[in-house]
């Protein structure tokens, strides 16, 4: 369960596996195309739970006890991606294989291993109808499971590539931020208009001139207060984040004082082609600087050390260089584990907080601020064993 893999990897191994997992499959909806994206999409009736469980990867089995122990045969039946289940409570299990993470989340038809179960809420929002007085776009936050999208546009991006290749729907999860640059209203629902070209280029400097529509009701729209700096009356010099890369925790210190602590994932330390130990992939290991900050980026290989294709990438706090930041992962749930290819992830709810915490603060009108080194931000101390 703590396989590495690619965007196109899920979305292969979901097309291959949709066609046998019965009525729990993820795609509903039968061939995709262009026609079908090109129609609205409205959001889908959520469980009523507080939580709902999203399950991140295709073939996820739903179990009769906590346990992944192949001598009990106590698999219930195949989860497709996306699948979505009311959490009660984690629970500890026993897991084989060597993970550390043994919580499984207990569900009113079985158990389901808490790394590959996005923990979501279904909060929805009453869409405004026009656009901010001055402004030409605004950012939002998808505060619901997921919601579909409708395409516009030319079909440039890989990421939209390899959903029409693979026949997966392109959907934002709970979560994510993104710029909206227009509303309209479509038979009496609002819907906002995502673009990733904001400014000319693109958050994550890879725009495509793709356009997507979703219902407005999934997007809680940002104001100044949820990115306002927590703490800023405190000396900058007295923060720090101590990341322990053994027992893949994170804690904010003001002083002495811890101020806030979560669970992480940070980089490999093995290369998932050979499985030998490697530094290609692992997160730097020394004292590191907040130096760059960005709400929402689209990381995609080749430019950055984590991701492949994937925008909206929420709350990113580079540490080293260009590659390795502390961010948001809507893609998982395995945070206590290494899986990263060299960031720090976090939930979507702590690497907020991190932004918010850290320097250089960073205003929503601003979107992202650079600080020239050797003048920086917050120090990150990361620490490991070496062997």
């Amino acid at each position: 369960m703590n396989r590495i893999l690619s965007r196109r990897d899920f979305l292969k191994i979901t097309g291959a596996a949709s066609a046998g997992l019965g009525v729990l499959a993820f795609n509903p909806y039968g061939a995709l195309n262009l026609e079908y994206w090109s129609k609205p999409k409205r959001l889908p009736e959520f469980p009523k739970s507080e939580i709902i469980g999203r399950t991140v990867d295709p073939g996820i089995d739903l179990r009769s006890s906590p346990t992944n122990d192949p001598s009990l045969n106590n698999s219930i039946t195949k989860l497709g991606a996306d699948t979505l289940v009311e959490w009660n409570r984690q629970v500890i299990g026993n897991v084989i294989g060597g993970l550390t993470n043994q919580r499984y989340v207990e569900t009113p038809n079985g158990f389901i291993y808490s790394s590959v179960l996005q923990p979501t809420r279904n909060l929805p929002n009453t869409p405004i109808a026009e656009m901010p007085a001055g402004q030409q776009g605004f950012w939002a936050e998808v505060t619901v499971p997921y919601v579909d999208l409708t395409h516009e546009g030319v079909v440039a991006s890989p990421w939209m590539q390899d959903h029409i290749l693979y026949n997966f729907p392109p959907r934002l999860y709970y979560g994510q931020v993104v710029w909206m640059d227009q509303i309209r209203t479509n038979n009496g629902f609002v819907e906002y208009r995502w673009n990733e070209g904001i400014n000319g280029h693109g958050y994550g400097y890879g725009a495509y001139g793709e356009f997507f529509w979703g219902d407005g009701a999934g997007f809680k729209v940002l104001t100044e207060e949820d990115v306002a700096p927590i703490n800023p009356e405190v000396d900058p010099n007295e923060k720090k984040i101590e990341a322990d890369l053994d027992y893949q925790t994170l804690s904010c210190y003001e002083g002495n004082t811890e101020v806030y602590f979560c669970r992480i994932s940070s980089g490999i330390g093995y290369d998932p082609e050979t499985g030998q130990r490697s530094e290609k992939l692992a997160t730097p290991v020394g004292n590191l600087l907040t130096h760059w900050k960005i709400i929402s980026e689209n990381m995609t290989a080749g430019s950055f050390q984590s991701g492949y294709s994937t925008p909206a990438v929420p709350w990113t706090t580079m540490i080293s260089g260009d590659g390795v930041a502390i961010h948001g992962a809507f893609w998982h749930n395995a945070f206590g584990e290494k899986r990263s290819h060299g960031c720090i992830n976090v939930s979507p709810e702590d690497a907020k907080w991190i932004f918010r915490w850290t320097t250089p603060y960073v205003s929503l009108a601003q979107s992202e601020l650079r600080v020239s080194l050797p003048d920086h931000g917050t120090i990150v101390v990361t620490s490991e064993t070496k062997f």
